[in-house]
C-alpha cells in the first residue's frame, strides 16, 4: 500500500470518527473523574515508526496508585508474576478501576487514539504499540519491522484473540502485517475489530 494512500485514510476516517465519537468522549470523561476525582487521560510512553517515542493516549483505567499494586503483586503472588512475564498483562488486574473494566471490555479506553492517528504517530491499523522493555525481550530481529510502520490502534493480534495469544504469536502477526501491507487488508481488520469489539473477545 502507498503510504499517501494510507496517510490519508488514516486521518479521514479518524477525524470523521472523532467527530461522532464525541458526546461518548464527554460522558466517559465525566464518569472517570466521578469515580476517584484523579486523571482523565493517560499517556504512555511507546515507541513509534523509526524507533521515535511519542505518548499513546488513553481513558484512564487504572488506579493512580497502579505502580505501587502491581509491584506488590508480582512480589507476593507467582502465579500472576508467571502470566505477566508471559504476556505483560493479568486477566484479573486489581489495578483496572470500575469504569475502567468497562472501558476496556468495550476497547473504549481507546477512543483517544484517534487523536494520535491525526498527529501522525500512529495509523488505525498496525502492529501494536510497545515499550522500549517489550521491544527489546520479546521483538529480537523483528524490531526492524516493527520501526517500519507506524503502530496501530488496530491490527493483526486484537483480532486473533488478543489477550488469549502469546507474545511470540502477536510478534509473528505484527511482522505478517509489515510484510504484506494493502488498503483491502487494512478495511477488512477494522470489519473484524468492530466484530471483536461488539463480542467483546479477548478484551483486557
Amino acid at each position: 500500500m502507498r503510504p499517501l494512500l494510507k496517510r490519508g485514510f488514516d486521518v479521514g476516517s479518524a477525524g470523521l470518527l472523532l467527530l461522532a465519537a464525541s458526546p461518548a468522549f464527554l460522558l466517559i470523561a465525566l464518569l472517570i473523574w466521578a469515580e476517584d476525582r484523579g486523571p482523565i487521560f493517560f499517556a504512555h510512553r511507546r515507541i513509534g515508526r523509526g524507533g521515535r517515542y511519542f505518548g499513546c493516549l488513553k481513558f484512564r483505567s487504572m488506579r493512580p496508585d497502579g505502580d505501587r499494586i502491581l509491584a506488590e503483586l508480582l512480589r507476593t503472588d507467582p502465579a500472576a508474576r508467571a502470566e505477566w512475564e508471559a504476556t505483560q498483562k493479568l486477566r484479573n488486574d486489581p489495578r483496572v478501576t470500575r469504569i475502567g473494566r468497562i472501558l476496556r471490555a468495550t476497547s473504549l479506553d481507546e477512543l483517544p487514539q484517534l487523536i494520535n492517528v491525526l498527529r501522525g504517530e500512529m495509523s488505525l491499523v498496525g502492529p501494536r504499540p510497545v515499550v522500549q522493555k517489550e521491544l527489546d525481550g520479546h521483538y529480537g530481529p523483528a524490531a526492524h519491522a516493527y520501526k517500519q510502520v507506524r503502530p496501530g490502534i488496530t491490527g493483526l493480534w486484537q483480532v486473533s484473540g488478543r489477550s488469549d495469544t502469546t507474545y511470540a504469536t502477536r510478534v509473528a502477526l505484527d511482522v505478517a502485517y509489515v510484510d504484506n501491507p494493502s488498503l483491502r487488508k487494512d478495511l477488512h481488520i477494522l470489519a473484524r475489530t468492530a466484530v471483536v469489539v461488539v463480542q467483546r473477545k479477548g478484551a483486557v
